[in-house]
């Protein structure tokens, strides 16, 4: 097993312990709460930075990052099993969005 399929095979197992009873069962509303919370933990990832101009820059906490990131990843999986995508579809996703990226930078996106 794969790194990825490995990381969908813990989420499921996760999810399975869960009590979903309060979980959306419409797909817009799983996404719904799902972007939500991949928004809300980005929000804490980005608190860890010293964007904040105005204020006094604070050392970086990489260790703090990472969990936070981390938590993004738990719900971007999740999101990805919601949707159906197998890991292999992830990849494949991810290679057609890359392509397009690449191109537009190669044109002058």
């Amino acid at each position: 097993m794969d790194s990825l399929e490995t990381i969908f095979s813990i989420q499921r197992e996760l999810t399975s312990m869960m009590d979903l009873s309060r979980y959306p069962t419409s797909i817009d509303g799983r996404m719904s709460v799902l972007s939500t919370a991949i928004v809300h933990e980005a929000i804490e990832l980005q608190r860890l930075t010293s964007w904040k101009w105005w204020k006094k820059p604070t050392p970086f906490d990489r260790e703090a990052a990472k969990e936070e990131l981390i938590d993004i990843w738990h719900f971007v999986v999740q999101a990805s099993i919601e949707l159906g995508l197998s890991p292999s579809d992830v990849l494949n996703e991810y290679k057609k969005k890359n392509d397009v990226n690449r191109n537009r930078q190669a044109s002058g996106y």
